[in-house]
C-alpha cells in the first residue's frame, strides 16, 4: 500500500489502526490525532513531511515544544504519538526507517496521587446517605460512593454501568474498562446493600416510567441526557458537593481521588501490588507502583508527626 499523500491521510490511517488493532479509546485517539496534526503543521512550515523528517527535525519539534512551556507530560505524550506513528509507517512499508525510535523522552513529573484517608471517605459516605432531593436521590449517591470507593473504578466505568450487570445480588461486578477490557472487581457488603436497595428504587421507576411510554434504559444510573446515563460531569459536581456536606475541602476530592483512596488503603492493609493492579485494570504494573511512594510518604508523615525524636527537645525539662 502506498503512502497517503498528505499529512491528514497519514494521520486518519494510523488512527483507525489504533482503533481496531488495538482498540485504543476515543479520548486517546482524539490526543494522538490533536499532536499529530501539531507536529504536521511544524513540519509543513519548514517544508517538510512524515515522509521526510528524520531524527534531527523530531528532536528539534521537541525542543519547540519545552520552549513554549509545555508540560513534561505532553511532550512525554508528543512523542509516543510521534514513535507509535513511524512504527506504523514502517510496518506499512511508507517508511524504511523509524526515525523517532532513539529519541529519549522528556520522562514525567512524578507527582504523587491526591488521596484520602478513611476519615474523609467515612464523610463523604455518610454525606452520601442525607444528600439529596428525594429519597430516590439519596439512595443513588449513596450507590455511587460505595461502589467508587468499594471498586476503584473509573468513573467513567461507573456511570455507565448496565443494570443487568447489578442483578441478582452478585459478588462480583463485571466491569468494561480501557481498551473495551473486561475486568471482575469484588464488592463490599455496604456496596451490596447501597447496589440491592438503588436498584429496586430505580426498577420501580423505570416500570413507571415505561408504562408512560417512555424506552427502558439499560444503564443503571439511568439519565434523559444523550448518553443516557449520568454524565461524567454531573457525578464531579455531586462529589463537590457531598465533599462540602462532609466537611472536607471540596478542592481535594474528586471522583478520581476516591479511586487513589481505594487502591492506597488496600496496600496500607497488606494486599498485594499485583492484585491491586488487576483491580484497577492497569495495563502494567509500573502504573500501580506509584500507590507505593504514596504509602511511604503518609507512613513518613506519620514519624515526623509523632515521633518524640522528631521535635526539637528541651534539655532544661
Amino acid at each position: 500500500m502506498a503512502a497517503p499523500a498528505d499529512h491528514a491521510g497519514w494521520i486518519s490511517a494510523f488512527l483507525e489502526a489504533q482503533a481496531a488493532e488495538l482498540g485504543a479509546a476515543t479520548n486517546t485517539q482524539l490526543a494522538y490525532g490533536r499532536d499529530l496534526k501539531d507536529f504536521a503543521g511544524w513540519l509543513d512550515r519548514r517544508g517538510s513531511g512524515f515522509d521526510t523528517a528524520d531524527r534531527g527535525a523530531i528532536e528539534a519539534y521537541l525542543v519547540n515544544c519545552d520552549a513554549q512551556g509545555l508540560s513534561r507530560a505532553t511532550r512525554a505524550r508528543r512523542l509516543s504519538a510521534i514513535r507509535q506513528l513511524y512504527r506504523f509507517a514502517f510496518e506499512e512499508g511508507w517508511r524504511e526507517d523509524s526515525p523517532a525510535i532513539q529519541i529519549r523522552g522528556p520522562g514525567r513529573d512524578k507527582r504523587l496521587p491526591k488521596t484520602l484517608g478513611v476519615p474523609d471517605v467515612d464523610r463523604l459516605l455518610a454525606a452520601a446517605r442525607e444528600t439529596g432531593r428525594s429519597p430516590a436521590d439519596r439512595l443513588r449517591n449513596t450507590c455511587l460512593m460505595e461502589l467508587l470507593y468499594a471498586t476503584g473504578m473509573r468513573v467513567s466505568e461507573l456511570v455507565s454501568l448496565p443494570a443487568a450487570a447489578a442483578r441478582g445480588d452478585p459478588r462480583m461486578l463485571l466491569v468494561r474498562g480501557k481498551g473495551d477490557k473486561e475486568r471482575m472487581v469484588p464488592l463490599s457488603p455496604p456496596a451490596r446493600a447501597a447496589l440491592a436497595a438503588w436498584l429496586a428504587e430505580r426498577d420501580a421507576a423505570e416500570e413507571k416510567s415505561v408504562a408512560k411510554g417512555a424506552a427502558p434504559s439499560r444503564f443503571l444510573f439511568p439519565s434523559r441526557g444523550k448518553s443516557g446515563y449520568l454524565t461524567r460531569h454531573r457525578f464531579y459536581l455531586l462529589i463537590k458537593e457531598l465533599a462540602a456536606t462532609g466537611g472536607i475541602d471540596p478542592t481535594k476530592v474528586t471522583p478520581h481521588t476516591l479511586r487513589h483512596a481505594f487502591a492506597t488503603h488496600l496496600l496500607a492493609n497488606g494486599a498485594d501490588l499485583r492484585v491491586i493492579q488487576t483491580l484497577l485494570g492497569h495495563a502494567d504494573v509500573s502504573t500501580t507502583e506509584i500507590y507505593t511512594h504514596v504509602l511511604d510518604e503518609r507512613l513518613s508523615e506519620l514519624v515526623l508527626e509523632h515521633h518524640p525524636l522528631a521535635h526539637p527537645r528541651n534539655d532544661g525539662d
